[in-house]
């Protein structure tokens, strides 16, 4: 039952399997990880994207994971241009009940890029609505399983905005993936878009 805007970790996992389902057909890299050290698995994506410095960008114990290289193909000439890479990674949160969003950001050289940079590479709109929302806002913290420094989306503001995507879907009688829905609102904030092949055929 999707109808309620609070996740549990089973519903969560059958999200993130039907996503995976659909990223095999596509081929763009989702990848569901086990982590030996906490007997845990995650959901994770690494996206290479061309990034304009300023001012635009183009589970308790579960997280995804997904590999895909831009074509490169991005308007602007901008001379502070430069290709970064993401590793995205969703993790379910038990306090929550809401999927989050892990993530961190390198350039080819391999250099980490600061929470500075960070949010210089997130466009405009969506950087002037963080900043005016301190709880929903990027924060660096240590990845709950891998104990490496991460930035993440707080997750406060999930469930509101996850109650008025599903009861749409229900008054129009659509069914609707949590996770997918979820990650197609916050992802393209940090350089993660979902392909409309996602949202016309995996529910």
């Amino acid at each position: 039952d999707m109808s309620c805007s609070v996740l549990d970790e089973e519903q969560f996992r059958q999200c993130c399997q039907l996503l995976l389902q659909r990223s095999d057909q596509l081929g763009d890299g989702w990848s569901w990880e086990h982590v030996k050290i906490t007997e845990s698995d995650i959901l994770s994506s690494t996206v290479s994207a061309l990034s304009q410095q300023d001012p635009v960008a183009s589970t308790g114990s579960d997280f995804l994971r997904a590999e895909e290289e831009d074509d490169g193909s991005c308007t602007g000439t901008n001379s502070s241009s430069l290709v970064v890479q993401y590793e995205y990674h969703i993790l379910f949160s038990c306090s929550y009940g809401a999927p989050v969003l892990y993530f961190r950001a390198f350039t080819l050289e391999g250099k980490s890029l600061a929470l500075e940079e960070m949010w210089s590479t997130i466009h405009p709109n969506y950087r002037l609505r963080l900043q005016n929302c301190p709880l929903n806002a990027i924060s660096q913290q240590e990845h709950p399983l891998l104990g490496q420094p991460f930035f993440f989306l707080h997750p406060c503001r999930t469930e509101e905005f996850m109650g008025l995507m599903l009861q749409a879907a229900q008054d129009q009688g659509r069914p609707v993936n949590y996770v997918l829905s979820w990650l197609s609102v916050v992802g393209p904030v940090v350089g993660l878009d979902v392909p409309l092949q996602y949202l016309s055929s995996c529910s």
